[in-house]
């Protein structure tokens, strides 16, 4: 009897072994797996201070004159790859630059508020923000700047996804939901005296589907000092 309890607790054992080492190796193949699906996060440790390019050269004020970023989708990557953003020179009915001013701006999610930093330029005129709605992540062209005069959303930032409106003359507030939160603001920086137009950082709430605005993509080439401007025309 005691011969036979010896036995039979040895073959529990090597069956314990046998299921463990089975279920290793699967974790191993499942983590290969979930590895393969969800690409390691990678990114930058700082915001780049990087020159706008348009078609190969800085950026000039002239190049974004208001009647084309209200008929045409103006972005820039920033701070990583396939990060995109707008780049508004906002204006009034007559199309005459108009002078944003830095401000609070109310962040419906937490109750608490972001400082927009303002227009820049000869007119101060000029923003950025980021271009992935903050309500699903939907990006251009279902999500734009209707300029104003436009018979919809004239002189917002309008999304088709779900129907969130910002107002990109008041810091990217939220003008209507479902979003809770307003657009992050992407830091601009002009020289008078050469006329460039420099992106230095972001600021407010944090891009959508990312933990950080600096992680979750691919940084711009290596040594790279600029960002390239790009123009999509659209109606509306």
């Amino acid at each position: 009897m005691g011969e036979e309890s010896i036995d039979s607790g040895k073959r529990n054992f090597l069956k314990a072994m046998v299921v463990i080492s089975a279920g290793a190796a699967v974790a191993g193949v499942l983590k290969g797996v979930v590895q393969n699906i969800i690409p390691p996060s990678s990114g930058l440790t700082s915001f780049p201070e990087l020159t706008l390019y348009f078609n190969g050269n800085p950026l000039k004020y002239s190049d974004i004159p208001p009647s084309f970023t209200g008929g045409n989708i103006v972005l820039f990557d920033y701070p990583l790859q396939s990060d995109p953003n707008f780049l508004l020179n906002i204006s009034n009915d007559n199309k005459t630059p108009t002078q944003v001013e830095p401000m609070s701006v109310f962040i419906p999610a937490t109750g608490g508020t972001y400082e927009s930093p303002g227009g820049v330029g000869p007119d101060n005129s000029v923003v950025a923000f980021s271009a992935i709605c903050q309500h699903l992540g939907c990006v251009p062209p279902i999500i734009h700047y209707y300029a104003a005069g436009s018979p919809a959303f004239p002189t917002y930032i309008h999304c088709d996804c779900h129907g969130s409106t910002y107002d990109p003359s008041k810091g990217a507030k939220v003008i209507t939901g479902p979003t809770t939160h307003p657009l992050p603001a992407t830091i601009l920086k002009y020289d008078a005296v050469t006329g460039n137009f420099k992106v230095v950082s972001m600021t407010g709430p944090t891009i959508y589907g990312k933990i950080s605005d600096l992680t979750g993509g691919t940084p711009l080439p290596e040594g790279q000092t600029y960002t390239e401007v790009t123009v999509e025309s659209i109606q509306g």
